[in-house]
C-alpha cells in the first residue's frame, strides 16, 4: 500500500499501535478484559488506514480471532470484540489479514452479535454495535464474504438477519447502513443466492407493506430496505427476478386453483409500485401470458398489467413497453368476460394516473358499458362511482357519464343500481361546487338527479294548481327501488354534523337542507320533478298501510295476543302481503286507497320474509322510532335522530332483515320534505305572477293538496304571510296552504278578527285563485254565518262584474258548493238560474282574428275569462250534486247535471249542437264535462243514473284532441287506481289501441299491467277480467262498427288489445267462456245490436283460439258460472232460437279466412320456435285508413250485475244489423264515409267545423 506523500514527497511515518497488552492471559477477569478491548478499539478507531504499521497490529490480530474472545460470555467483550476486528479489517484493506476459516468465523460472528444486541439506541452497547454497522457499511469489507467458499449460505444469513434487524424500530441511519452492506454484497456477488432474493422479495408480501393498502401508516422498515437494496442494485437483480417468475409459473402452470402464480403477480405490481427498474424482463413475459389460450392465466395478467399501468408509474411503463400496452387493451375484446372484466376494472386506475390515454380508455369504456355481459357492464358503471371528484370533473367527458346515465335503464337491476349509484356519487362530491354556482360543475354533474328520477317511469302533470298521475310504460318496482335509494342517499341525504352543506357548527342546518332540495329541483324537467313528489310519500293518505302495519305489529306482540288472535295474525298477515306484494293483497277496504306504485318491493317474498321476521322481533322501541319518522309532526332533528337510531338498532338485531326494514323506513318517512322545511320554503316563494311554476311553489302546492298536516306548526307564518299582499304569489300560496290545513283541522282556524276579514276580502278580489282559496277556508272553517254572507256578496255581485272578476266568483262559489252546501242551497236557485243563462248557454264564437282555426286546444294560461267562468259553472254543477250525493233527493237534484253534461259530450261541447262555437271552448267544455262525470260516477246512485249514457262516456278517451284524450285517460286512471269507480270502467284504457299517439296507448298499458299485477285474484276478476263481456258489448255498439271485412280488422285490434294484456294461461278459459256467452244471450236494446255482438263474440273467440296456441295453453271448459251483466244483456226468449244462433255464422267469409291465415301463420312460427308476433297481420290495403275513421251512431247503455242464461254456443251467422236513428247519423254521411276507420280521432268533427268555419268566412267576405 502507498501512503499519499506531502512536503516534497517525503513518506509520513507509520503510526505503529501503542497497545501491547496480552488479550488471552491465564486469569484474566471480565472487567480487566472489557477494559483492555475497550483500550484496544480506541486505539484501534483512531488509526489510519494509510498511517497505520500493519506490522504493529499482529499479536492484536491474532488474539482477537481466539475462541477464548469469540466465544467469551460477556457481552461487552463480545461487542468491543467485533469493533476491533472490523478495524483490523478496515487497517488490513484491501488485503484481508485472515484466513478464510477465520474470515468465515469473523463474520458470522459480526452478523451474531449484531442480531443479538442491536435493539435501540437505549440497549446497551449501542454505540460499539453502531460503530461496527458504519465499519461494514463504509469500509465494505463485507464484500469478503464472496470469496469464500460457503459465500451463499452466509449471504443468505446476512440478509435474513438484516430484515430482522430493521424491524426493530432503529434509527434511519442504522438502515441507511444495513442497505449499503446488502448492495455492496449483491453488487460484488457472482450469483445471488436463492435465498437471499426470496429474502428481499418477501418484504413486499408481507402485511402492510404495501403503501396503497394504508396510506396514512408509515410504511415498514423492512418493506423500506427492500425498495432501497432493489432500486441500487436493479441492473443486476432483473435478472434474477425474471428468472424467479418464470421458475413460479412454470412449476406451476398446470395447478388448478393457479395460487401461486396470483401471489406472484400480486408481488409483480407490488414491485412495479415501487422498484419498477427490477422487472425490465419481466413485462415482456407478462405481455406473452396476454396471448395464451388460458383464461385463467389471461386473466391473471390483465388484472396485474391493468394496475401496473394504472399505477402513478403508469405514464412511465406506456412508453416504455407501447407493445404491451397495446396487447394488453386488446383484452377488451376478449372472448372471457372474465377477462374483459379484469379490463374494466383496471380502468379506475388508468382514469386517475394516464390522464395521456383519457381518449383510448374513454373509447373502451364507451364500448364496454354496453358489453353482453352484465358483470362487465355493472363494472363499467362502478368505476365512475370510485373515482374522485377531481378526476370525473376534468377528465371524465359528459358524454361518458351520460352513457353512465343510460345504464340506469339497463334490463338487469345490478347495472342499474351501480350505474345509479355512481351517479348518486359523483352528485354528492359535486354539490358543493353546484352550490357555489361553479360553471364547469354545473355542466358536468347538475342534470345528474333529473336522469335518475326520470327511471321510475312516472309522469305526473304539474300545473300550478293540478297535479295527477299518469303511468308511463316503463315504471318497475326494480327501477324505483335503486332511485328511492340513490336519491336518498346521495341526492338528497338526511342531513347530518358531517355533511358541510347541511350543518353548521355541528347543528342540523334546516335551511341548507331545504335549499338543497330546491337546487336540485332548478335542473330538474317536468317528469323528473313529478317523480320526486312521488318519492317525497306525501301523496299517501294518512294513516298509511305502514301506519296500520305497526300498529298491527303492537297488536301482535309477537304471537302473544290477548284477545281476537285469528283477526289480529290475519290482519298482519294480509299488511305483510300487501306492502310486499299486491298481487297477494289483503281484503281490507282501507288497503284499496293506497298508492300502489308506492307500496311494492323488488323481491316480495324476501319483504314478507323480512316483515313477518320484525312483527316477530317485537321491539318496542322500535315501533317507537318508526313512529316517529312517520309522524308528520316530527322536526328535522327528530327525524335525523330516530332514524340513525332505527338504522343503528336494525343492523345490531336484524341484520338480515335491514335492506327491507330500511327500505320501508324510507317509503314511510318524511326523507325529502320535512315540516321543518315549511319557513324555507315560504321565505324562498318569490314576488309575482311571473314566477307561477317556481319551486317553492311546487311543492307548497304539493303539500297542499296532499300533506297538509305539516301546516300545523306553521298557522302563525301562514297568517302573517297572507298580510303581505304586495306579493301576490306568495298570499296566493300560503291561503292554498291555510286551506288545505283547515280541511285536515278545522280547529286550527285563524281567531283573529283582522285575519278573518282579510280573508272575507282576498274571497271577493278578482284573482281567481286568490278568491278560490279564501273561500276555501271560510268554507271549512265551520262558520255558517260567514259562509252565508259570503254567498249574497258574490250572489249581489254577480250581474254586473266584469269577466274577471266574475271568474274569481265562479271559483268561490264553487268552493262554497264543495265544502258548506248549505250556505250554497240558501241562493241555490239564483245562482244555477245565472250559470245557465249568462254563463253556460251563451255562445262562445271563434275568435275572428284567430290564425289557427283548425287549432282544437287551448292551455289553462291562454283561456279566455268567458272560458274559465264556463268551466268553473260546470265545476260549481258538479261539486253541488257531490255535496248532496247522502241526501235523499240527491239523484232529483242531480239529474239536470247529468244531462247537462251528456248533452255536452253529445255534441262534442255545445249545448246547441251548432257549428258555430269554438273548437277550443268546445273541446274544454266537453273534457270537463267527461272528468265531472268521472267523479260523479264515485258515487254508486249517480254511477247507476250515469250509466246510460257510458258509451258517450268511454268513447272520450277517443276524442279528435289529444289532450282531451289524455287529460280524460289521466284523470280516469287516477280515479281506477283507488277502485273509486265501478268495475265497468276498465273497459275504458283498451279503447286506445288505436291512437295514433303513442303515450296515451302507453298510459293505458301501464296501468292495466299495473293493475293485474297488484289486484288479488277475486279482485282482478271482477275489475278486468268479467269486464270482457262489457268491452265486447261496447264494441257492438261503437261508433265505428260495421260488419265489413276492413271495418272488423280494426274492430279485431281492440279484442287483440285485451287479450294481449289480460289473458294469462290461467284465465284464458274464463276469457273463451265469456267470448261463447256473447252468442247465448242478446243485446237489452235492438236486434241489430245483437248481431253486432254476435259478431264481436265469434271473432273474440277465434282471436282467443289463435292466442292460445301461439303460447300452447290449453282451452279447457270453465268449470264455474259467470254473472253476466243484466243491465245490457238478456236472455233469449226460447231454446229455439239458441239453437238457431247456434248454427249461424255471423262473421263474413273473408274474415273467417283471414283468421284462418291468421291462425296458420303463428302455428308456423309456433313449430319454427320464433315467438308468436302480438299484432295479427293486416291487408297493406288496410295501412293507413285506420286513423281516419268516422263515427256512423252511438248508443247507450247502462248495467248491473244480474245473472244470465248459461248456455254455451258456437254457432256462427252473418247478418245486417239495423241502426238506430241518432242525431249525428245524418252529419257523417257522404263524403265522409270515405275516411274509414278510426273513430278515436273523430276527423269528421274536424272536417265538419272546419267547413263550417270556411262557410262563415265565406259568408263575411260576402257581407
Amino acid at each position: 500500500m502507498v501512503a499519499q506523500t506531502r512536503h516534497g514527497a517525503q513518506p509520513s511515518p507509520k503510526k505503529k499501535l501503542v497497545f501491547h497488552e496480552k488479550l488471552t492471559a491465564k486469569g484474566l477477569s471480565t472487567d480487566a478484559l472489557l477494559k483492555k478491548m475497550k483500550t484496544l478499539h480506541t486505539e484501534l478507531a483512531a488509526l489510519d488506514q494509510e498511517l497505520v504499521d500493519v506490522s504493529s497490529l499482529n499479536t492484536a490480530r491474532k488474539e482477537l480471532v481466539t475462541t477464548s474472545i469469540l466465544l467469551h460470555k460477556d457481552r461487552g467483550v463480545k461487542a468491543y470484540a467485533a469493533c476491533c476486528l472490523a478495524d483490523i479489517l478496515r487497517l488490513y484493506a484491501p488485503d484481508a489479514p485472515y484466513t478464510q476459516p477465520e474470515l468465515r468465523d469473523i463474520f458470522q460472528f459480526f452478523f451474531r452479535q449484531l442480531t443479538n444486541g442491536l435493539k435501540g439506541a437505549d440497549a446497551t452497547w449501542y454505540n460499539e454495535y453502531f460503530h461496527l454497522l458504519e465499519s461494514l457499511s463504509t469500509v465494505k469489507s463485507v464484500v469478503l464474504v464472496c470469496d469464500l467458499p460457503n459465500a451463499e449460505e452466509i449471504m443468505s444469513e446476512i440478509f435474513r438477519d438484516f430484515f430482522n434487524l430493521v424491524k426493530r424500530d432503529l434509527p434511519k441511519k442504522v438502515e441507511i447502513f444495513m442497505a449499503d452492506i446488502l448492495v455492496a454484497l449483491i453488487d460484488e456477488a457472482q450469483v445471488l443466492p436463492t435465498d437471499a432474493l426470496e429474502v428481499i422479495l418477501s418484504q413486499f408480501v408481507e402485511n402492510n407493506t404495501y403503501p396503497n393498502a394504508t396510506p396514512q401508516r408509515i410504511e415498514q422498515a423492512g418493506y423500506r430496505l427492500a425498495v432501497q437494496v432493489c432500486n441500487e442494485t436493479a441492473d443486476k437483480l432483473q435478472r434474477h427476478v425474471c428468472q424467479h417468475f418464470t421458475d413460479i409459473i412454470v412449476a406451476n402452470s398446470r395447478d388448478e386453483d393457479f395460487s401461486e402464480i396470483r401471489t406472484a403477480h400480486e408481488l409483480i405490481k407490488r414491485l412495479n409500485h415501487s422498484c419498477p427498474g427490477l422487472l425490465h424482463s419481466v413485462i415482456p413475459q407478462l405481455e406473452e401470458e396476454l396471448r395464451v389460450e388460458e383464461v385463467t392465466l389471461r386473466l391473471i395478467a390483465t388484472q396485474a398489467l391493468g394496475e401496473m399501468f394504472g399505477d402513478k408509474g403508469g405514464a412511465e411503463l406506456v412508453k416504455k413497453y407501447p407493445t404491451t400496452w397495446n396487447v394488453w387493451q386488446l383484452r377488451k375484446n376478449d372472448k372471457a368476460a372474465s377477462v374483459r372484466l379484469k379490463f374494466v376494472e383496471a380502468t379506475k386506475g388508468l382514469l386517475v394516473n394516464l390522464f395521456e390515454q383519457r381518449e383510448v380508455i374513454e373509447e373502451a369504456l364507451s364500448a364496454k358499458i354496453l358489453d353482453p355481459d352484465e358483470k362487465v357492464r355493472a363494472a363499467v358503471c362502478k368505476v365512475y362511482g370510485q373515482l374522485d371528484y377531481e378526476t370525473a370533473l376534468h377528465h371524465i367527458s359528459e358524454a361518458q357519464l351520460h352513457a353512465l346515465g343510460e345504464r340506469g335503464a339497463d334490463k338487469k337491476q345490478s347495472v342499474r343500481l351501480e350505474a345509479l349509484t355512481s351517479l348518486g356519487k359523483l352528485y354528492s362530491f359535486a354539490y358543493p361546487e353546484i352550490e357555489n354556482n361553479e360553471p364547469l360543475a354545473i355542466k358536468q354533474f347538475s342534470w345528474i338527479p333529473n336522469t335518475i328520477l326520470q327511471m321510475i317511469g312516472v309522469s305526473i302533470e304539474v300545473r300550478y294548481d293540478y297535479i295527477q298521475p299518469c303511468f308511463a310504460i316503463n315504471s318497475s318496482t326494480n327501477f324505483r327501488a335503486a332511485v328511492e335509494q340513490v336519491v336518498m342517499e346521495y341526492i338528497l341525504p338526511l342531513p347530518s354534523s358531517s355533511t358541510p352543506s347541511t350543518s353548521k357548527g355541528g347543528e342540523l342546518d334546516e335551511v341548507a337542507w331545504t335549499d338543497r332540495l330546491l337546487l336540485t329541483m332548478k335542473y330538474l324537467e317536468e317528469r323528473s320533478t313529478n317523480a320526486l313528489l312521488l318519492l317525497t310519500g306525501l301523496k299517501q293518505v294518512r294513516p298509511n298501510v305502514y301506519d296500520h302495519l305497526v300498529d298491527a305489529c303492537i297488536k301482535n306482540n309477537g304471537g302473544i295476543i290477548d284477545e281476537d288472535e285469528e283477526a289480529v295474525a290475519q290482519r298482519l298477515n294480509s299488511l305483510i302481503h300487501h306492502i310486499s306484494s299486491s298481487s297477494i293483497s289483503p281484503s281490507h277496504g282501507f288497503i284499496a286507497e293506497v298508492d300502489w306504485l308506492a307500496d311494492t318491493f323488488p323481491d316480495p317474498f324476501k319483504a314478507i320474509e323480512d316483515l313477518e321476521a320484525f312483527a316477530k322481533l317485537n321491539e318496542s322501541r322500535l315501533y317507537k322510532l318508526l313512529k316517529a319518522c312517520m309522524d308528520p309532526q316530527t322536526d328535522l332533528k327528530g327525524l335525523v335522530k330516530a332514524t340513525n337510531e332505527f338504522q343503528r338498532r336494525v343492523e345490531q338485531q336484524a341484520p338480515n332483515n335491514a335492506a327491507t326494514l330500511l327500505t320501508l323506513l324510507r317509503r314511510s318517512s318524511f326523507r325529502l320534505l320535512n315540516h321543518s322545511s315549511i319557513p324555507t320554503l315560504i321565505k324562498r316563494v318569490p314576488k309575482g305572477q311571473a314566477h307561477i311554476n317556481s319551486h317553492p311553489l311546487i311543492l307548497l302546492t304539493f303539500v297542499s293538496k296532499h300533506s297538509s298536516a305539516l301546516y300545523k306548526s306553521h298557522i302563525g307564518e301562514l297568517t302573517k304571510a297572507i298580510a303581505d299582499e304586495k306579493n301576490s304569489s306568495l298570499v296566493e300560496t300560503c291561503l292554498h296552504s291555510l286551506a288545505g290545513v283547515l280541511q285536515w283541522d278545522p280547529k286550527l282556524a285563524p281567531t283573529d278578527k283582522r285575519t278573518q276579514e282579510r280573508i272575507t276580502r282576498l274571497a271577493l278580489q278578482p284573482n281567481s285563485r286568490m278568491a278560490k282559496f279564501a273561500a276555501r277556508i271560510i268554507a271549512v272553517s265551520g262558520d255558517p254565518d260567514a259562509c252565508t254572507r259570503l254567498v249574497e256578496s258574490v250572489v249581489e255581485e254577480l250581474p254586473e262584474c266584469a269577466p274577471e272578476k266574475l271568474v274569481a266568483h265562479m271559483a268561490a262559489l264553487a268552493q262554497v258548493a264543495r265544502f258548506a252546501p248549505a250556505a250554497f242551497e240558501q241562493k241555490s236557485d239564483v245562482i244555477t238560474s245565472f250559470l245557465l243563462k249568462k254563463i253556460l248557454m251563451v255562445p262562445t264564437p271563434p275568435d275572428p282574428d284567430e290564425m289557427d282555426v283548425d287549432e282544437e286546444w287551448v292551455v289553462d294560461e291562454d283561456m279566455s275569462p268567458t272560458l274559465q267562468a264556463k268551466l268553473l259553472a260546470l265545476k260549481v254543477c258538479r261539486y253541488r250534486s257531490l255535496a248532496h250525493a247522502a241526501d235523499e233527493k240527491a239523484v232529483e237534484l242531480s239529474t239536470p247535471v247529468f244531462k247537462m253534461f251528456a248533452t255536452l259530450l253529445e255534441h262534442s261541447g255545445s249545448f246547441t249542437g251548432d257549428a258555430g262555437e269554438d273548437p277550443k271552448v268546445m273541446s274544454r267544455m266537453r273534457l270537463q264535462a267527461a272528468v265531472s262525470l268521472l267523479h260523479l260516477s264515485t258515487v254508486d246512485m249517480y254511477a247507476q243514473t250515469i250509466a246510460p249514457k257510458f258509451l258517450r262516456l268511454a268513447v272520450t278517451v277517443q276524442d279528435s284532441c289529444y289532450n282531451v284524450r289524455v287529460s280524460f285517460l289521466s284523470k280516469l286512471v287516477s280515479l281506477l287506481q283507488p277502485r273509486k269507480l265501478p268495475p265497468r270502467y276498465n273497459v275504458i284504457p283498451f279503447l286506445t289501441v288505436h291512437d295514433p299517439e303513442s303515450d296515451v296507448k302507453a298510459m293505458a298499458s301501464s296501468y292495466i299491467m299495473g293493475a293485474l299485477s297488484k289486484m288479488r285474484p277475486p279482485v282482478k276478476t271482477e275489475h278486468l277480467e268479467i269486464i270482457f263481456i262489457r268491452l265486447m258489448h261496447l264494441l257492438a255498439h261503437h261508433p265505428d262498427f260495421n260488419k265489413t271485412h276492413e271495418d272488423l280488422l280494426d274492430i279485431s285490434k281492440y279484442i287483440q288489445f285485451y287479450i294481449e294484456l289480460v289473458s294469462t294461461s290461467e284465465n284464458i278459459s274464463l276469457l273463451f267462456h265469456l267470448a261463447l256467452k256473447g252468442k247465448s244471450i242478446r243485446d237489452a236494446e235492438s236486434h241489430g245490436y245483437t248481431e253486432n255482438l254476435y259478431v264481436i263474440a265469434e271473432l273474440a273467440q277465434e282471436l282467443i283460439k289463435i292466442h292460445a296456441t301461439s303460447r300452447s295453453w290449453t282451452l279447457t271448459s270453465y268449470p264455474g258460472k259467470v254473472r253476466l251483466p243484466a243491465d245490457i244483456l238478456r236472455a233469449l226468449p226460447n231454446p229455439e232460437a239458441a239453437k238457431e244462433i247456434m248454427k249461424t255464422v255471423y262473421l263474413p267469409q273473408e274474415t273467417t279466412s283471414w283468421l284462418s291465415g291468421l291462425s296458420n301463420v303463428k302455428t308456423e312460427k309456433k313449430e319454427r320456435k320464433v315467438p308468436a308476433k302480438r299484432k295479427a297481420p293486416v291487408p297493406k290495403t288496410n295501412g293507413s285508413a285506420k286513423r281516419t275513421r268516422v263515427r256512423k251512431k252511438q248508443q247507450s247503455d247502462d248495467e248491473s250485475d244480474e245473472p244470465s242464461p248459461d248456455e254455451d254456443s258456437d254457432a256462427e251467422g252473418v247478418q245486417e244489423p239495423k241502426h238506430s236513428d241518432h242525431e249525428e247519423q245524418e252529419e257523417e254521411e257522404g263524403a265522409e264515409e270515405q275516411l274509414g276507420r278510426g273513430a278515436r280521432t273523430r276527423a269528421k268533427a274536424r272536417t265538419k267545423r272546419q267547413r263550417t268555419a270556411a262557410a262563415k268566412a265565406d259568408s263575411k267576405s260576402e257581407n
